[in-house]
């Protein structure tokens, strides 16, 4: 019998599947919130944002991976901020060669990745334990968790707050006359808490389990 696990095995799925949902990074272990605020209040940067995390933190734990054996423990810290920091300047740059508009808008925020405590943490509870593939999977899976709550914050704010979803106006002029106004709280920095809030109280009411482990 060989002890190669498959590719996709049912360890492996769920490396990609918990933090989408049970163990998502922001709304279960309360990780990345920062950012949550920053970069929301459109559509489009944090679709931008959410891709460039996936991307470094997919590739860094790969690299911790194949460098586990071979990193001193002193100084694993500083080893896995030099891999972090070069993946985000090399983003960086991507985005302003080919989104450099978006690029502006996300202004210092994708520098900031370089301390988004979520992509710290995985290398040091997982890819320094475990080899490049299930490295990977976790980044991703990780990575996604992280988006999908930027993209579900960034979509509610921009419809009520801008009365846009990505940049096109989708409420019809015929609903303004009636006396509707774009909510103006929608783009400041604690709405972004309070529907997260929401998110969160959504996910728990659904899953019990996850009050009792909190």
């Amino acid at each position: 019998m060989s002890d190669k696990e498959p590719l996709f095995s049912t360890r492996n799925i769920k490396l990609l599947s918990e933090p989408i949902n049970n163990s998502n990074p922001i709304t279960v272990q309360v990780l990345g919130i920062c950012s949550a605020l920053a970069v929301t209040v459109k559509l489009k940067p944090s679709v931008v944002m959410a891709i460039s995390v996936i991307a470094v933190m997919s590739i860094s734990n790969v690299v911790i991976a194949l460098l586990r054996k071979y990193i001193p423990p002193r100084i694993r810290i500083i080893v896995q901020l030099v891999v972090i920091a070069s993946l985000v300047i090399l983003v960086d740059q991507i985005l302003k060669a080919f989104a450099f508009d978006v690029s502006k808008q996300l202004s210092v925020f994708v520098g900031l990745i370089i301390t988004n405590c979520i992509i710290m943490g995985r290398l040091e509870a997982f890819a320094l334990a475990n080899k490049p593939w299930p490295s990977f999977l976790d980044g991703v899976g990780n990575g996604a968790g992280y988006g999908i709550i930027l993209i579900i914050v960034a979509f509610f704010r921009e419809l009520l707050g801008s009365g846009t979803i990505y940049g096109y106006s989708v409420i019809p002029e015929s609903v303004f006359n009636f006396g509707y106004e774009n909510n103006g709280l929608m783009i400041l920095p604690p709405m972004a808490l309070v529907v997260v809030g929401i998110i969160i109280w959504v996910q728990r009411s659904k899953n019990t389990k996850l009050i009792e482990e909190n």
